[in-house]
């Protein structure tokens, strides 16, 4: 029998399984991790439960130690380094005059890399972008295209309704959302106001529309019965 526990490492971000052994650990500690990447700074967010090995697809990380006040002021400087790269970069990138848009920059936890976050129309030659950071850095550089959907997860915000966005405040992941959810539940089709900051359609509109199939099946037995 082995303790796992879940460990998120970004707000609504997606919870990964840990295994962690000795430790005595509750929701809302913080940690540190083993990674695929090195070690990772993440917080606990669902408690430990018992669970066979067997049941386990793969071998699981594990917890590597409770983070330490030594810990928390790396992530304090991995922010400064994150801050002092998106301003060098978006200076890059308006010298290099290329179409894209850089909305963020994160550092792992040792600080061995730095990811660069842009949305763009197409696909975007940024090799010697690349080469001008490295240069100013001297570690290892990623860039990463997202969708606008992604963008709006990662940098929040507050939406139509004054709350702040789903994405960015508990989902995980991105189900389809169609128009014909909309037309369903006698919503305006008007897409500015039915659409998110995102500019694409509100993913709220996902979230009741299992309850409409099921009325309007429920309706179309009821008509075919009379």
């Amino acid at each position: 029998m082995d303790k796992v526990i879940g460990i998120r490492f970004k707000p609504a971000g997606k919870i990964y399984d840990f295994r962690c052994g000795a430790f005595v650990l509750k929701t809302g500690d913080h940690v540190i991790v083993e990674t695929e990447n090195g070690l990772g700074f993440g917080e606990v967010a669902t408690p430990p439960t018992q669970i066979e090995n067997k049941k386990c697809s793969r071998p699981l990380k594990k917890v590597y130690r409770p983070a330490t006040e030594n810990d928390f002021n790396q992530i304090i400087k991995n922010s400064e380094t994150e801050n002092k790269a998106y301003e060098f970069c978006r200076q890059c990138i308006q010298e290099l005059k290329l179409e894209m848009n850089l909305f963020q920059t994160e550092s792992n936890f040792a600080a061995s890399k730095i990811t660069f976050f842009f949305t763009a129309d197409g696909r975007v030659d940024f090799r010697k972008l690349v080469k001008m950071l490295v240069k100013e850095f001297r570690t290892k550089i990623e860039m990463r295209q997202v969708g606008i959907r992604n963008q709006a997860k990662m940098c929040g915000g507050v939406g139509r309704c004054g709350r702040e966005l789903c994405c960015a405040a508990f989902m995980t992941k991105f189900d389809p959302v169609s128009i014909r959810m909309a037309k369903k539940q006698g919503l305006s089709l008007n897409p500015t106001k039915i659409s998110g900051v995102c500019g694409r359609l509100m993913c709220c509109l996902t979230f009741e529309n299992d309850g409409y199939e099921k009325k309007e099946k429920q309706n179309n037995r009821k008509e075919a019965k009379n």
